[in-house]
Parts: structure tokens; C-alpha cells; sequence
């Protein structure tokens, strides 16, 4: 698979439409949001209403005056603003007299009326008005209770009520949101100069507390000999960088910030051969010139052969990519793909287009492509080691046309050399130039750029094996991996 390297290198923003991911939901009235209003209770069902739900403030039941009834009905208070709930009636039924044929005041027992209770009617006023009194002050508390909790909506008519202290909530760790916080400050937004004023933006992030950013080589590329290098944090704090070293066949590279701050946070480095297809992704970037950009997505893929190029007629660079569909477009090159937990499993490279054109460059479709940590960890413990990569290989040219239908040893080198480096490991395997190497290990091998980005997943000295077919036989070998040093 032959794809494009997604840095965002002379390109601006263009605005396109949002478009929504998934027509919107239903979702559930959250809790406490209130009920259609009660019908008015019964006389009989008094003692019931007391129970009902919703009810902000709790008021006692309220059950109709009769004809009878003394003292006579006060006309309702006025409420605030008309506000809810009605004022109580002037005297409720359970702190009339007998007359009345209500219940106990307060829950006192009841008493019947005597005749000589007649002449005491002024003190059983009294009483009644004294819970008269209690009862509206409670209506009261509880209506000013209410108006004082609502009134900083009621200017605009609201209805809703507001959080109190919104800026106080904390994210989960295991949430998007929570790896995101707690993952930005250790990205970097990369800003290369080269020496004739031409410029792109990428990603990196905080490899070690000594200051040393990972990112890929087609991001620093143009900069790395005579231009100038910038790494700006989610902060806005901007460091000037330098070029420790690069691998232009793996698409690694690796920079180290000038007067590097202290308390420098590492991102965590997860182990790419651990994930599972289907497992969430997260990737953060600059698409665009969009710094700090989070997207999400899940693992599509693993050992994904991808051969990619930066457009600039350079060479190849060969992995064996994780595929996610987070989106990735220009600008999130040399950013970290993260796992759920918040861990770096690979750095986000490539991605397969429709096309482009010289005025613009392509979007996502959903198909990025990350170099596994692990693979990349191994080049920049190199890199920062030495200053140069280091290569395995199996000593012998293959052809990199897909239709093969393996990894075909070619009649020739470059340059006129034997095909099959003579002592190489192939040599010393019994390969000859003509073998179809059809499968590495127990991955299957389909073309040439697959079997190197697979050769690259492992170290010099690994032991490995191949299966290839000559003249129609299919046969086997072991082959101890060389090295070679440089990208020249």
C-alpha cells in the first residue's frame, strides 16, 4: 500500500461545514426534571397527597373551605412575581374548630365542642390564628426560597437552572477528556523553517525530561540542515530545537529543545505489540495549523504495510503500521497515538487519500497510519545513542513491484552489485536472485515493501524465518539479520 506522509508542510486552513457524526438522540429527562402538575386532591385523599413527588418546597395538603367554615377566607397573598406554589388558604383544616369538622391543630387530638366550649370561641380564634400565622410564614419561606434560587433566570425567562460552580469539574482519568488534559501539555506543535523562508507545521511530544522530542522525519526534514526549528506547547511557551537525528527510512526523528524548561512531563510509552484490533484511539496534533487538536477513533488494523513519501521525490519510508480511523490529516504527522489509558503506542505518519492537487492537500478519510512505539522507541534510544539509524536487513535486493505476489529477489543491485550480497545473511541462508519470498515469519509477505517494513519491526542478530518459492518448490530458511548504518 502506497500512501502519503500527512505533514502540513506551506499549507493554510480551509474552512469546511461540520458535519454531525450521527443524527442526535433521544435522551432521558434527567433526574428531577418536574412532572406534569398533580390534580388537585380529593377531600378523601388528603393523607395521599402528601406523599407526591416533585414537590419544591414541601407544602402540607390543602383541602377546599366550606360554606360553614370561620373565621371567614383571607384573600390570597400576593406572591412574588406569581410565583409558584400558591399562597395556603387562610386557615386550613386541620386548625379549625369543631365547627368546621376538621382534624387536630398541629396534630393535637381532637376535641368535640361543648356548650361551654361556646363562650371560649375568642381563644380558639386565637389559636387558629396563631397557625394561620405559622403557616403562611412557613408559604412564605418557602416561596421566597424558591424565587431566590430561580431569579437569576428570570430576566431572560429561563426555565432551566444553572450548575453552581462549573469550572470546579473533574474529568476521570480513564475519559477522553481526562487523557487529553492530561496528555496536551506534553505535545508540542512544530514549526519548520527551511533556509529559503519555506515552512510546515507537525507534532511531536516529550520523549525524556531532558528535553528530546520525538516526531517524524518529514516534519523536520526541510529544517534539518540550515533552518530553524521552533516547538511551541500547549502553554504557548516556544522553544527554539535542534536535529539530534533522523532516520529517513523508518520516518523517525528526533529533536532537543534549547534551554529545555524544568519538570518536563514524558508521555507514557505503551507496548504496541499488545493492542488488539478495535481497541480506542486517541490522537492529538496540528491539522492544518490546528494546534492541539484531539481526535478519536479505534485501532482498524495492525501490520499494516505501508510504503509512504513526503511528495518531494525523496525516498521511501517502509512500516508496518497500525491503521486507525481517529482522523488524521496534515499537520498531525509526528503526533502520539494514544490507548485509552493515555499511552503512546504509535506515532501517527501517514495517511491514504483520494488525491491531491498542488493547490491543496488532501483530507482524512479514516484511514491514518502510526509507526508502532515499539519499532520507534528502538530508533530514537538509537538515534539519541549514536546520531544515526541503524537497519536490519537480510543482504538482498527485492523488487518493489506489488504484483509478485511475494517479495521477489531481483536479477541486480543498484548500481550493478550482485543482487545477493555475497557473506550476507541471504548468501549464507542458500538464497539466490529469483527467490520469491512469500512469507517472514508466519506474516504473509505479498510484495517487496512489505517484507522490508517487517524486516524493520526487528533488530540486527534477530533470527528469523523465510519461506520463498523457487522454480514452483516452496522451501524454507533461517537467516541471522545483518545491519547497515545510515540512510546512505
Amino acid at each position: 500500500m502506497s500512501t502519503e506522509n500527512e505533514g502540513n508542510e506551506g499549507t493554510a486552513a480551509q474552512a469546511v461545514p461540520s458535519v454531525p457524526s450521527a443524527p442526535p438522540v433521544p435522551a432521558a429527562a434527567p433526574e428531577g426534571t418536574p412532572a406534569s402538575p398533580p390534580a388537585p386532591p380529593s377531600p378523601e385523599s388528603s393523607e395521599a397527597t402528601a406523599t407526591q413527588q416533585f414537590q419544591q418546597p414541601e407544602q402540607p395538603s390543602q383541602q377546599p373551605q366550606r360554606a360553614n367554615d370561620w373565621p371567614p377566607p383571607q384573600p390570597p397573598q400576593s406572591q412574588p412575581g406569581g410565583a409558584w406554589p400558591p399562597p395556603p388558604p387562610a386557615v386550613p383544616v386541620y386548625a379549625q374548630g369543631a365547627g368546621g369538622g376538621g382534624g387536630p391543630v398541629w396534630g393535637a387530638p381532637g376535641q368535640p365542642q361543648t356548650p361551654e366550649a361556646s363562650g371560649k370561641r375568642r381563644g380558639g380564634g386565637l389559636v387558629a390564628a396563631v397557625a394561620v400565622a405559622a403557616l403562611v410564614a412557613g408559604g412564605i419561606g418557602g416561596a421566597l426560597g424558591f424565587w431566590a434560587a430561580d431569579r437569576n433566570d428570570s430576566s431572560s425567562g429561563s426555565t432551566t437552572v444553572a450548575a453552581s460552580n462549573p469550572q470546579v469539574l473533574k474529568r476521570d482519568p480513564g475519559t477522553v477528556a481526562g487523557v487529553a488534559a492530561a496528555a496536551l501539555p506534553s505535545v508540542v506543535t512544530i514549526n519548520a523553517q527551511s533556509g529559503d523562508g519555506e515552512g510546515g507545521t507537525g507534532t511531536g511530544f516529550v520523549y525524556d525530561k531532558e528535553g528530546h522530542i520525538l516526531t517524524n522525519n518529514h516534519v523536520v526534514a526541510s529544517a534539518a540542515n540550515s533552518g530553524q526549528l521552533t516547538a511551541t506547547f500547549s502553554n504557548g511557551k516556544k522553544y527554539d530545537a535542534e536535529v539530534v537525528g533522523r532516520a529517513q527510512g523508518y520516518d523517525v526523528a528526533v529533536l532537543k529543545l534549547k534551554n529545555a524548561p524544568s519538570g518536563l512531563a514524558p508521555l507514557a510509552l505503551g507496548n504496541s505489540d499488545q493492542v488488539a484490533v478495535g481497541d480506542s484511539t486517541i490522537a492529538i496534533g496540528a491539522p492544518f495549523g490546528l494546534s492541539n487538536t484531539v481526535t478519536t477513533g479505534i485501532i482498524s488494523a495492525k501490520n499494516r504495510p505501508v510504503a509512504s513519501g513526503d511528495g518531494s521525490g525523496g525516498s521511501n519510508s517502509y512500516m508496518s503500521a497500525l491503521q486507525t480511523d481517529a482522523s488524521i490529516n496534515p499537520g498531525n504527522s509526528g503526533g502520539p497515538l494514544l490507548d485509552a489509558r493515555g499511552a503512546v503506542i504509535g506515532i501517527n505518519s501517514a495517511i491514504q487519500s483520494t488525491g491531491s492537487s498542488a493547490q491543496s492537500q488532501a483530507g482524512s478519510i479514516g484511514l491514518g497510519f502510526a509507526i508502532p512505539i515499539n519499532q520507534a522507541k528502538n530508533v530514537a534510544q538509537q538515534l539519541i545513542k549514536t546520531g544515526q539509524p541503524v537497519y536490519p536487513v537480510i543482504g538482498a535486493t527485492v523488487s518493489m513491484d506489488e504484483r509478485t505476489g511475494g517479495a521477489a529477489i531481483s536479477d541486480q543491485g543498484s548500481g550493478g552489485t550482485p543482487a545477493v550480497s555475497p557473506d550476507g545473511p541471504a548468501a549464507k541462508a542458500g538464497l539466490k536472485a529469483g527467490d520469491v519470498i512469500t512469507k517472514f515469519n508466519d506474516s504473509v509477505i505479498d510484495s517487496g515493501p512489505t517484507l522490508i517494513g517487517e524486516i524493520w519491526t526487528h533488530k540486527p542478530g534477530d533470527k528469523v524465518t523465510l519461506t520463498y518459492k523457487r522454480d514452483g518448490k516452496v522451501s524454507t530458511a533461517e537467516v541471522t539479520l545483518g545491519q547497515r548504518k545510515g540512510d546512505n
